[in-house]
């Protein structure tokens, strides 16, 4: 996956919130955008509420030292509007936070969904390329980075920095300017030290990220391929490669660590050389006469009320920039672009009979090495058409090139006379249907594996395609029947199983133009015999396009064509290549030498064991 970065190396942060933006105001949704104006709302009668009430409680400090008669009356009724401030200070805020809950949640799940979507819009050559557990890992923390922003940002660095600018000017109403001054210089000296060692320690952040989405890539690729590491017993090989990912996120982890130290001792410093500057001037001020005690202590309830969430407010501002880094590769996977897109004039495929043709056409993965060279057949509706050659030659770019998970260089594709650039792909791949080679189950039921061809089935017709696949049977016979879970990647079934379950999700799916690439080509004999006659009852009255490397298995095609080199070397029914003298009778009897010396082995075998 291409990553672009900025000279720092870092997405800009202005540019990672507004493509937050559109998830907070979303177009066409009122009551949402009534959400945020609601919270916004609340926020301001919070932090005013909050402002508010040091004065009512240094009102109550002086009616207490005056001596006057109101004294048993006065601070009692300044104590209560004391009260019932903080308790409407916090109310305004829980109320804040219960309004803006959807708002947040929403967002979250929107940005999420459209990451997914998006990743499943891009194309096949993206997919080749990728680590599925670093793109996994950045949605993950990418999500969590929304949440966190928007409940620290929004509620927490915004209010702080209203209730700052309401404390300085009341401070400069108040007592003059030296006190408002003093205050922002110390908040300003504050937030400067924050910024700065943060932006230094963020190296490590991005380091232990890195760091921990190799480990988890390497984690997931080995668990995926447990089978084969057992095979060649390299348990220690891949805890070694596991464990170097975990040992750079170490070093990076302890160098974040005691550089937050660092960070938090400067903190300190700042925050109590400005409260013990400003409590001088106010004690000052009261030895003169200008202050009363109630000044003082209004001037220490500012100070304080500003100055202990600073220190939090140092914690958020590093998360913050964490969770801006988090989102950066979310947001950079949301910027890739799809190879292949839906042209703006696309209409939906009319499918009549499903003749499928390939005129000219030219493909390569990178232009060094051509692929396919001036490839031209047509298959005619309800006829089979098989593809074969050496390993290489170009045959599975073809099925790739139909369903369009790549556009040709040059030529042209139809499906029924209609170009496939000039039509969605959605309604292209749902006309067709796909037997692969190796068969990818979901750890999921059986149910739900044959299901996916076509998920609103309904059970009868579920067991129906199963039946047709010739596996309903086997099924019924397990002891969950069609609630059996298949394993990761479909493990507990066998080769045959699986390519059956395949099947039954293809006739599920009621394509009009069939793929079978090198379905049988794993298989056993019987077993491959098998599933031919469930292929050929199925692919009846369908326009097939078979991919073998097997030619006992497409004898029967209308035509078959033989690449080689990515250009069609020889074409004509199994007969007619056979008397040809060419390539394809040199495979022919290279592989029945082969199946007679496989077959004399078996019995040689057999006689041992007798």
């Amino acid at each position: 996956m291409a990553e672009t970065t900025s000279p720092s190396g870092a997405r800009n942060d202005l540019q990672t919130i507004r493509s937050l933006a559109p998830y907070l105001w979303p177009a066409g949704q009122a009551g949402l955008k009534g959400r945020v104006i609601a919270a916004m709302l609340f926020l301001v009668l919070a932090k005013a509420t909050n402002v508010a009430v040091p004065i009512f409680y240094k009102q109550a400090v002086d009616s207490l030292t005056t001596g006057n008669s109101t004294m048993l009356v006065v601070p009692v009724s300044l104590l209560l509007i004391y009260g019932a401030s903080r308790v409407l200070s916090q109310g305004f805020g829980e109320l804040r936070d219960a309004v803006f809950a959807r708002v947040a949640q929403r967002a979250i799940r929107l940005a999420g969904l459209k990451t997914f979507r998006h990743l499943h819009h891009l194309s096949l050559r993206f997919h080749l390329a990728r680590k599925t557990g670093g793109v996994s890992r950045a949605i993950e923390r990418g999500t969590k980075g929304i949440e966190f922003l928007l409940r620290f940002m929004l509620f927490n660095v915004l209010p702080t920095l209203l209730e700052i600018a309401l404390t300085c000017g009341i401070l400069w109403t108040l007592y003059g300017i030296s006190f408002a001054v003093l205050t922002l210089f110390t908040l300003v000296a504050y937030i400067a030290w924050t910024l700065a060692i943060t932006e230094w320690r963020l190296k490590y952040r991005r380091v232990m990220n890195d760091s921990d989405s190799e480990a988890n890539t390497k984690a997931i690729d080995s668990l995926l391929n447990f089978e084969t590491v057992k095979y060649f017993g390299n348990e220690d090989h891949e805890a070694r490669r596991f464990d170097s990912a975990l040992k750079a996120y170490e070093h990076a982890a302890v160098k974040s660590g005691t550089s937050l130290a660092f960070l938090n001792i400067g903190q300190g410093v700042i925050i109590a050389s400005g409260v013990t500057a400003a409590m001088l001037l106010a004690a000052q001020g009261v030895v003169s006469g200008q202050m009363t005690i109630g000044d003082f202590v209004l001037v220490n309830s500012y100070l304080i009320q500003l100055f202990l969430p600073l220190n939090f407010l140092g914690f958020v501002y590093r998360e913050i920039k964490r969770s801006l880094t988090d989102m950066e590769s979310m947001f950079r996977l949301l910027a890739e672009q799809a190879e292949v897109e839906d042209s703006a004039h696309a209409t939906s495929l009319r499918v009549s009979g499903g003749a499928v043709t390939f005129d000219k056409v030219c493909f390569h993965y990178d232009p060094r090495r051509p692929i396919l060279k001036d490839i031209s057949f047509t298959v005619e509706p309800g006829k089979t058409i098989a593809l074969v050659g050496s390993s290489g030659s170009g045959k599975s770019t073809i099925s790739r090139l139909l369903f369009r998970f790549y556009d040709a260089n040059s030529g042209t594709i139809s499906v029924d006379a209609q170009n496939i650039k000039d039509v969605t792909q959605d309604s292209l791949r749902a006309s067709i249907g796909m037997v692969p080679q190796d068969t990818v189950l979901f750890n999921d039921t059986i149910l739900y594996n044959i299901a996916y061809g076509r998920p609103q089935a309904s059970p009868t017709e579920i067991e129906e395609a199963a039946r047709m696949a010739r596996i309903h049977d086997f099924i019924m016979a397990l002891p969950d029947g069609y609630q059996s879970q298949v394993g990761e990647r479909g493990l507990k079934l066998s080769g045959g199983e699986k390519q059956r379950v395949a099947i039954a999700r293809t006739i599920l799916k009621r394509p009009h133009i069939l793929i079978f690439d090198e379905a049988t080509s794993a298989l056993d004999s019987r077993t491959e015999q098998e599933i031919l006659a469930s292929l050929r009852e199925v692919s009846q009255n369908h326009t097939t396009l078979t991919i073998a490397h097997r030619l006992s298995t497409v004898i029967d095609a209308d035509e078959i064509l033989v690449l080689d080199g990515g250009q069609i070397v020889e074409r004509g029914t199994h007969t007619g290549l056979i008397t040809q003298n060419g390539r394809y009778k040199d495979m022919w009897e290279r592989q029945q030498e082969a199946a007679k010396a496989q077959e004399v082995l078996q019995q040689t075998d057999g006689e041992h064991d007798a």
